[in-house]
């Protein structure tokens, strides 16, 4: 009951934001939900004087609801699927996400990026966007502001992928009888599954492909989706032992991330149910929740956002935000020249 008291205002006003956003989010797709929610969550916290009463249900939504978000995105694998079929772009796929990762990293010394801020930028540009920023985040404990910057920063190249990649693609010479090049590009170029999606369809739309590009370019995502995995378990590691190296030291228990354990669990069970002739679209409900959660925990990151501080300090972000969308880019046409696939 308690936890009901202390959680309940903060979690209704992240609900009363979440539900506007999910659905101007369907309307915008290329923006997306979790865009809205932390803009509206950053404007509508400038107007309240006090937050005592709120703050419990705000860091709940942010930290909790961001997990079981994660855990419900599960239920939309199947890894046997996604294996089979992501088999053509795994090389594209782990070139393009080590390119990013050295990006960030590289950045981070360089132009002296805070260590969390470029780890939720490297992470959300070579992987998936705002879901693995959703996945990371717990697991180095982010506070809510790097992951607004994040988020931020990951949005706006998303956006300038999905208008520009569509005659880009022309323009340098992709096949425009088949959806196969543009597909693997839009699939590993762009982050966030609603530009792959939106970019994928435009190229469908420009050339009367149906949904070939479309249907490439989410399988190829849904492969990228996976390395959540293994680079949210390298993190937790790495963070374990920096703990145990320092004055305060913990076990790794304390501070792994048991919830990307169940996201695991929960792409095994669908797997496993579909292999037994369970039909995919009984698990779409859940991801559809997923996804909501998402946006509901991003209106508590906007609501404990210092909008005014974001823009000051977002310059640097956002530079190392293109150097990794533009090292991303270029690899993953070289590798697809290389393989022959354009």
């Amino acid at each position: 009951m308690d936890i009901v008291r202390n959680t309940w205002a903060g979690f209704l006003l992240c609900l009363v934001i979440a539900v506007p956003s999910w659905w101007l989010g369907k309307e915008f797709p290329i923006i997306g939900g979790p865009v809205i929610a932390i803009v509206l969550g950053m404007i509508l916290t400038l107007f309240i004087k006090d937050k005592s009463k709120l703050e419990g249900g705000i860091k709940f939504t942010s930290k909790k609801v961001l997990q079981w978000a994660v855990i419900l995105l599960g239920f939309g694998l199947n890894l046997n699927v996604i294996l089979e079929t992501g088999k053509q772009s795994l090389p594209i796929i782990v070139a393009t996400i080590a390119t990013s990762l050295a990006i960030a990293f590289l950045l981070c010394k360089v132009m002296k990026v805070p260590e969390k801020t470029a780890t939720l930028v490297g992470v959300g540009s070579s992987i998936c966007g705002g879901s693995a920023i959703a996945a990371t985040a717990p697991v180095i404990e982010a506070d809510d502001e790097e992951v607004a910057q994040a988020i931020s920063v990951i949005f706006f190249f998303n956006v300038l992928a999905a208008i520009l990649f569509p005659t880009f693609g022309s323009a340098i010479g992709f096949d425009t009888t088949s959806g196969e090049a543009f597909g693997i590009f839009a699939g590993t170029a762009v982050n966030d599954t609603s530009s792959v999606t939106a970019a994928a369809s435009t190229w469908d739309s420009m050339w009367n492909l149906g949904s070939a590009t479309l249907d490439k370019a989410v399988t190829v995502k849904l492969t990228r989706t996976l390395a959540i995995i293994p680079i949210t378990l390298v993190l937790a590691f790495v963070r374990a032992r920096k703990e145990q190296g320092g004055e305060n030291k913990v076990k790794i228990k304390q501070i792994f991330p048991f919830f990307i354990l169940y996201f695991v669990a929960a792409s095994i069970i669908t797997t496993v149910a579909v292999s037994m002739g369970v039909d995919i679209a009984v698990f779409h409900p859940v991801k559809e929740l997923s996804k909501f959660f998402i946006i509901l925990a991003m209106a508590a990151i906007g609501l404990n956002t210092n909008i005014v501080k974001l823009v000051k300090t977002g310059g640097k972000p956002l530079i190392m935000g293109f150097c990794c969308w533009v090292g991303i880019t270029g690899v993953s046409l070289i590798m697809q020249h290389v393989l022959g696939i354009w």
